[in-house]
This record gives C-alpha cells, sequence and structure tokens, in this order.
C-alpha cells in the first residue's frame, strides 16, 4: 500500500503545483482554431514586454479555388481596450508570398494589413479598415489602402496552379501565415483572460464565410485545486489503512 499512497500523494502535489502556477502567471499564451466545412484556421495570442504578437495562420490542407477559401481577417475582442499602435505585419520564417509583385515576397507584408480597436486585423477593408489603420510598410500591391484579396492567407495546401483566376495570379497571396506585433500592453496583461470572441474572417465581404475560434479546454486553477484536494483525502484514506 506504500507504493500506492505515494503515488496518490505525488498527483496531488502535481495539482496543485499547476493551481498556483496558474494563479500566478502573469502572461499566458493562448490558441483559438476553428473550422467550417474545408476551411480551418488558427490565432495565436501572446506578448513579448508590452508588445501584443498575433499569429494567424490558414491550416487548411485542401486547395484554395476561389476568393472565399483565403482568410483576410481576424476579429477578437482585448479586455479593458489598450490603445495599441500597430508595429510589424512579417510572413513566417517558412511562409512565402504567392504572384508577388516586384518588391512584394516579404518578410514586411505591414503595408497590407490594417488593426482597429475592438473589431481586429484585416488585409481586406470589409468598410471597416482604412487607410489609417495600416501597419508599418510600403503598399505592396492595390489601392494605398486594405483592400480586395491582396496579400490574404491561402491554405497550407493549395495549389498555386487551380483556382480562379483572383486565386491563380490576379492577386499577392500569403502561404500560410503572418505575424503581427501590437505595443501598448498594459502591466500583467495575460492573453489567456483578456482576448475573447474570436472570429475568423474570409474573402472581401463580412458576408462571406466566418466563424467562431474556439480556446483549448483546459481545467480552471479552482478546478485543479479540488481535484488535488480529492486526491489528498485518498492519499489519507491510504494512510488509515
Amino acid at each position: 500500500m506504500g507504493t500506492i499512497r505515494k503515488c496518490f500523494l505525488a498527483i496531488a502535489a502535481i495539482c496543485f503545483a499547476s493551481a498556483l502556477s496558474a494563479g500566478a502567471a502573469t502572461a499566458t499564451p493562448i490558441s483559438f482554431t476553428g473550422s467550417s466545412g474545408n476551411l480551418t484556421a488558427s490565432a495565436t495570442f501572446d506578448t513579448s514586454g508590452s508588445n501584443l504578437i498575433v499569429t494567424l495562420t490558414n491550416t487548411s490542407l485542401s486547395d484554395v479555388l476561389v476568393p472565399t477559401d483565403v482568410l483576410t481577417a481576424v476579429f477578437f475582442d482585448i479586455g479593458g481596450d489598450p490603445a495599441l499602435t500597430p508595429v510589424s505585419a512579417v510572413i513566417c520564417g517558412t511562409c512565402s508570398v504567392l504572384f508577388a509583385p516586384a518588391g512584394g515576397s516579404g518578410p514586411n507584408v505591414g503595408g497590407e494589413w490594417a488593426y482597429v480597436l475592438d473589431e481586429g486585423i484585416s488585409s481586406s477593408g470589409l468598410g471597416i479598415f482604412g487607410p489609417g489603420d495600416r501597419f508599418p510598410g510600403s503598399n505592396l500591391q492595390g489601392p494605398d489602402s486594405p483592400d480586395g484579396l491582396q496579400y490574404g492567407i491561402t491554405s497550407a495546401g493549395d495549389d498555386p496552379a487551380t483556382g480562379n483566376a483572383a486565386v491563380t495570379g490576379g492577386n499577392a497571396l500569403i502561404k500560410n501565415s503572418v505575424n503581427f506585433t501590437l505595443s501598448g500592453l498594459p502591466a500583467g496583461f495575460d492573453p489567456s483572460t483578456a482576448i475573447s470572441n474570436v472570429v475568423f474572417q474570409y474573402g472581401t465581404s463580412l458576408e462571406d464565410p466566418h466563424f467562431p475560434g474556439n480556446p483549448p479546454s483546459v481545467p480552471e486553477p479552482a478546478t485543479l485545486g479540488l481535484m488535488g484536494i480529492g486526491l489528498l483525502g485518498i492519499g489519507a484514506m491510504w494512510r488509515r489503512r
């Protein structure tokens, strides 16, 4: 019985440590994922000092055939509504720009993306985002404003040779992830509790496909604590026996 009792006590200690750690953490990254049919996407929110880092990825393994298969925006709420400033929009290290115009192959694609507080980040205007909302960077394609499908995010499984004209050369497209940096976070900002209501938007209209992003299911600190208390009770029972 001694070995079993030690196992219960060890598990209880881990639960308590996890609960304390969760309660003490001040900046825990959080990822949201969502899907609808062949469309799948993820958005990860992290911090670096007073910067919010948002990684937006078109994770679908399906081919992109029409503009509504292209991920163009992510909407989200930030607790406390801090006034953030767009700093940079950079494609990931293993990503590329398909059908890039001269000088438009990245990695800096900030001039094609915009941020609006209480709305989100977008490469398309959508009736919300304007030239004054852009991340720093040169205009790489199209008008001097977030517009159309230019520099939207194509899927991980996209075949650039298939699809209609808009997705086979008519617009530069990013395959398949962009890292955004926004500055101005308050002290103690925690993405895991401050970010909510994530929605992925495709195409160039708010009526085009969109769906919510769901956070991972993680036991709350209180739940972990109760688990630990229960296991300690079982351990005490074994001691009495």
